[in-house]
């Protein structure tokens, strides 16, 4: 049976391209979904799970990560790979802690799409031979504990959703309406968000999203 892929990308002809690729070269693998939000993933995984997922990092309402954290909630057998134009060491991090076993940079991911699916398939990492050999080493093979623990780590998937929206734009009306809980409940998050990071102005949590990576428009 041929491998089944789902993929999130925002960006339609990077989907479109990466299909095409993986429908000449490979006729062991199966594109059975493209979507552009992780909110449609997710949604689509449920009624339709796939093999392995590729997801970008930075989309709309869910950016990739957080993607990745509720679908591997929703399965813990998800397999991932993120692909990404993002090649700093923060990203990458936050990429592979998610749980996720595979990190492709778009610009080379024509060349090794149907590599690194076959071997997170398998069970294996696979990261984009872009990434230098001391960062393959660094992040695959220390565990999870090893890693620097910030602030982010202590935000719950329904605080960083929320930080995603603020950022957006969003008021505290849209957010209740978008994640569909009460006005009260998101002004606690908003409050729980605050204190956790010591930020109390939306500007100042903004510029804090956008330094750690936490979110990308």
């Amino acid at each position: 049976m041929p491998i089944k892929i789902i993929m999130a990308d925002n960006h339609a002809i990077v989907m479109e391209g990466i299909k095409a690729v993986l429908e000449k070269l490979s006729k062991d693998i199966a594109v059975i979904g493209c979507v552009s939000s992780g909110k449609k993933l997710l949604e689509l995984a449920l009624k339709k799970p796939a093999d392995v997922y590729v997801l970008d990092i930075a989309m709309p309402i869910l950016n990739g990560i957080t993607t990745a954290e509720k679908l591997l909630r929703q399965d813990k057998n998800s397999k991932i790979i993120f692909m990404s134009m993002y090649d700093n060491e923060s990203v990458i991090e936050k990429a592979l802690r998610t749980g996720a076993k595979g990190y492709l940079i778009k610009e080379s991911a024509v060349d090794e799409i149907v590599k690194a699916i076959h071997a997170v398939n398998k069970g294996d990492y696979y990261l984009s031979s872009t990434i230098s050999s001391f960062m393959l080493s660094k992040l695959v093979n220390k565990s999870n504990n090893e890693f620097k623990t910030k602030n982010y780590d202590k935000l719950t998937l329904k605080e960083r959703e929320i930080i995603q929206l603020l950022v957006e734009g969003m008021a505290n009306k849209e957010i209740a309406r978008q994640l569909v809980i009460s006005i009260n409940t998101v002004h606690t998050h908003r409050n729980n968000i605050a204190r956790k990071l010591n930020i109390h102005k939306q500007t100042e949590l903004a510029r804090y999203a956008f330094k750690e990576n936490i979110v990308q428009l």
